[in-house]
Order: structure tokens, then C-alpha cells, then sequence
């Protein structure tokens, strides 16, 4: 880890600077006091970035935005990239940490870090031979109403209720959400979020069951070893509770409602601050989720039961 006491500002690239998520990385750079040096994304439509980083190189060919990264990486300490945001498509998430990686800078990736949880190990070796860091944007366990909620858990096994839609127009299913093979589907694309803050809350998943597998929408159940968990995740507007709502999210717990329908947007910033004040999400940390999305994905749906989740059961 570098030094956080010194008074030099980390220099940051960013992958992926046309994506939706990556104006947030850019505001979380800067309130946090740092410079984003160079920026690539195929699309060239980053005008957000003159808000933040006006100075910034910028590249529409990795190619290219490598070889920039290879060279500061031979300069002095000041000038080399210390850090590589990564905001790309999930499936080119781990080619571009391992990009990080060879230049000698620490990785702050999108969930999720990884589609299949085998290239985790693969990421952990090269971690390991690095001597840098490969962190995971994990920002709900952030949130100040969460960290109050774990702390009042008690031991008892809870009954908890997940549904998350966020509708999504017809560009989806063109663009590489839409591709299972490049999203991971609905269960790693929208899902994995919300299963780490699960499993963070009650602990490590112990069995699943798919009740639903659609393009579009997916539920099921699985448990953890402190709670029972009926979810449903769906990108289809027709499933939304109240017309006029970009997203619905609601974690209802024995009695508890737990509603972030209007999202989050500074927790970037907090992500940030975490990680360059010592701490940070790991592998480790991701890789329970990783592997229950992947596992959802590739289960075979079965009939609903009396434990399905109430949108499923309607």
C-alpha cells in the first residue's frame, strides 16, 4: 500500500469513460483530491469529463491508452499511474484489472469484478505477484442505515424479502447487458449488489433454488446461514409497483422495510475514501456472491413453493 499520509495526489486512469457509472468515479477522484490523468473508452462521447478533468488524456483505442500507461509506469513516482478505475462491460472487467496490474497500479473495478468465480484465483496469483490491489466497488455496505442495521442484528434467523426492479428500455437487449454471456444475466448484471449485502448481513449462502430464469426477470430463494432469502429481480417495466418510478429496491426483514428506490449516488465518493484510507473490498470479500450469482445463473428453474417471493406467487 502507498503511504496515505504524504502529501502527493494519486494520479488515476479510468476504463470505460463513456458508461453510465463513470461520471460518479470521476466526481469520487476529485473530492477526494486526486487527478485523473488519462481516460479510454470506443465511444467518444465524454464530454463529463471537462467537469472533473478537463486536462485529462483521453484514447478511443486501449491499445493505445496502454502504451500511455507503460510509459508512466517507467517514469517517477509522481507521474506513473497509481490507480486504474475500471467502468468497462462486466465481461472485459478482468482483462482490464489485469491491465492494472501489469503497470503497476492498484484496481478499483465495478461490480461485478468477475463473470465466473474460477478467475478470481486467477486474479488473487496476480495480485500476489504484483504487490498491488484489486478492489471491488462494493457501496451499499457503506450506507450509515445498513452499518446500523448489521450492528442491531441479533442471532436469530431472519425472513428477508429482496425485489429489485429497475426498468430498462428496449436499447437493453441490443446493447452487452443484454448478452448473458457478456452481462452474466440478470443475477450478476443487477443482483450481485444486493446478494453481497445480504451476505454480509446474515453470512455465507448454504443452499439456493431458481423458481424463475428469464431474459428479462429472475427469482428464487436461497439461504444463508442466519436467514432465508426470496428475491426477485426484474428489468421489465411492466413489474414495477408504481408507475412513473425509475428503479424500485425494498429489503423487507421480519417486519423491517428497507426501501433505496432513490438510489445512491455519493457512495462512490465513500468507496474512494475507504480505499486510499487503508481499506477497501477484496477479492475475498466479492467472491461468495460471485459465486451464488454464477450458480443462479446456471441452475435449472423449479416449481415455485410456498417459500417463492409474493411477485412470483401474484
Amino acid at each position: 500500500m502507498f503511504d496515505q499520509n504524504r502529501a502527493m495526489a494519486f494520479n488515476f486512469a479510468l476504463v470505460g469513460a463513456a458508461g453510465f457509472v463513470a461520471p460518479r468515479h470521476m466526481k469520487a477522484i476529485a473530492d477526494t483530491g486526486n487527478t485523473l490523468i488519462a481516460a479510454v473508452d470506443p465511444h467518444d462521447s465524454v464530454g463529463v469529463i471537462d467537469q472533473y478533468f478537463p486536462e485529462a488524456a483521453f484514447f478511443t483505442e486501449v491499445e493505445r491508452f496502454d502504451r500511455f500507461l507503460e510509459k508512466r509506469r517507467r517514469l517517477s513516482e509522481a507521474e506513473r499511474v497509481h490507480y486504474l478505475s475500471i467502468c468497462s462491460p462486466n465481461y472485459l472487467h478482468d482483462a482490464h484489472v489485469r491491465l492494472a496490474l501489469r503497470v503497476g497500479a492498484h484496481a478499483i473495478c465495478e461490480k461485478p469484478l468477475v463473470l465466473s468465480p474460477w478467475n478470481l484465483d486467477q486474479l488473487a496469483a496476480l495480485q500476489q505477484e504484483s504487490g498491488r490491489c484489486v478492489y471491488s466497488v462494493l457501496q451499499l455496505r457503506l450506507l450509515p442505515q445498513l452499518r446500523a442495521f448489521q450492528q442491531g442484528l441479533g442471532r436469530a434467523r431472519a425472513n428477508v424479502e429482496l425485489t429489485y426492479i429497475t426498468p430498462r428500455g428496449r436499447w437493453h437487449d441490443v446493447s452487452w447487458k443484454g448478452v448473458p454471456e457478456k452481462s452474466g444475466g440478470i443475477a450478476l448484471n443487477i443482483g450481485v449488489h444486493f446478494f453481497d449485502l445480504l451476505i454480509w448481513l446474515y453470512g455465507r449462502p448454504q443452499a439456493s433454488r431458481v423458481f424463475m430464469s428469464q431474459s428479462d426477470k429472475m427469482s428464487g430463494v436461497f439461504e444463508l446461514e442466519r436467514a432465508r432469502v426470496s428475491w426477485f429481480l426484474s428489468v421489465d417495466r411492466n413489474d414495477m409497483p408504481e408507475a412513473g418510478r425509475t428503479a424500485y429496491r425494498m429489503l423487507k426483514t421480519d417486519g423491517h422495510e428497507l426501501e433505496f428506490s432513490d438510489g445512491f449516488p455519493e457512495l462512490h465518493t465513500e468507496v474512494y475514501r475507504d480505499i486510499l484510507g487503508g481499506g477497501g473490498f477484496t477479492i475475498d470479500d466479492v467472491r461468495p456472491a460471485i459465486q451464488l450469482a454464477h450458480d443462479i445463473r446456471m441452475a435449472t428453474p423449479v416449481t415455485p413453493d410456498r417459500d417463492a417471493h409474493p411477485l412470483l406467487r401474484a
